[in-house]
């Protein structure tokens, strides 16, 4: 937290609460000038207001409030200050995982009361004994197992679902997780490894230059649609195919991906109708024009191989029905 706002929040708290008392000091004053549960002479429609000043109970309860108030501050802190205890929700200004693991480390060696890392610990020894239980039977067993993918469902609504959508049928640029078209395979062991590792494809290139400019551009992309059985320009798709050489490296020379070919280079089927940046002949021109190079992260550090293994599990039955 900046300085400025440390000061913010310290002032408007303790403000608050000097405030509440001086406040309630002021209630408890006799300004009417005449004893308690006599008329204060103001009258209004037949009606006599007392001085009644508020009940002794209530008085009493809010001052406690306001001890209260400054007693957890003192334990808990206010601001930037961690108070006596020491206490703070997370470990703060972590910039990425590795910073994040030096942090837990560096609070447990001290004995720092990090909120976060408690309950971290306390979750993993509550479920670690299921998940270690479940990472002893192989991923086509959890994929039949109902209450292994509902965890498995849970761990990839938190996780993953803000890129392959809550559905897993992904959007553009994030493959849709329930077909059978795997970049780099779908069998079980290859979609863990994909979760665990993450994906950083080789990339592809810009082709644009390499074309002779847009009409060699339109015309690959012609030939490329053909492909999957779209209507397109027969004449332009004929050019194109001479031009598809450059592409078969990658692609194969029936346009069939690297799987088809047993190399796990992620480069797409282009003859299954299925796009992972659209499907419009604009989307694939750009595609082929500027490239495409998609990264997906590594969650080993981040859940642990038996997380993964549960998540591989779900991820695995989506395909399968």
């Amino acid at each position: 937290m900046s300085s400025f706002w440390t000061i913010w929040v310290s002032v408007l708290t303790l403000g608050t609460l000097v405030g509440c008392y001086l406040l309630l000091r002021m209630c408890l004053k006799n300004f009417a000038g005449v004893p308690e549960g006599e008329p204060t002479g103001h009258t209004y429609d037949g009606i006599d207001e007392l001085n009644n000043p508020p009940p002794k109970w209530w008085s009493n309860f809010f001052i406690f409030t306001i001890v209260w108030g400054f007693g957890y501050i003192a334990v808990y802190g206010l601001g930037g200050w961690n108070g006596l205890s020491g206490w703070q929700s997370s470990n703060q200004g972590i910039l990425n995982l590795a910073e994040s693991e030096q942090k837990s480390a560096f609070a447990k060696e001290h004995g720092l009361l990090v909120q976060y890392d408690r309950e971290v610990a306390a979750a993993d020894a509550k479920y670690g004994p299921i998940f270690e239980a479940y990472a002893k039977q192989s991923i086509e067993a959890l994929a039949a197992d109902k209450d292994a993918l509902k965890v498995g469902q849970r761990l990839f609504l938190q996780n993953c679902s803000q890129c392959h959508g809550s559905d897993a049928r992904g959007t553009t640029g994030f493959p849709n997780l329930t077909d059978n078209d795997w970049l780099y395979g779908g069998e079980p062991e290859a979609i863990k490894a994909s979760i665990m590792h993450g994906r950083k494809a080789n990339g592809m290139m810009a082709w644009s230059a390499a074309l002779g400019g847009e009409q060699g551009v339109k015309e690959v992309a012609a030939f490329v649609l053909s492909l999957s059985g779209r209507d397109v320009d027969v004449q332009a798709a004929a050019a194109g195919k001479a031009k598809f050489a450059m592409c078969a490296a990658c692609h194969g020379s029936e346009g069939k991906g690297s799987d088809a070919m047993g190399i796990a280079l992620g480069a797409p089927n282009l003859t299954d109708n299925i796009w992972l940046y659209g499907a419009s002949q604009r989307a694939v021109e750009t595609s082929i024009a500027n490239g495409r190079a998609g990264v997906m992260p590594a969650w080993d550090k981040i859940l642990g191989e038996q997380k993964v293994h549960v998540i591989s599990a779900y991820v695995y039955s989506l395909s399968q029905k």
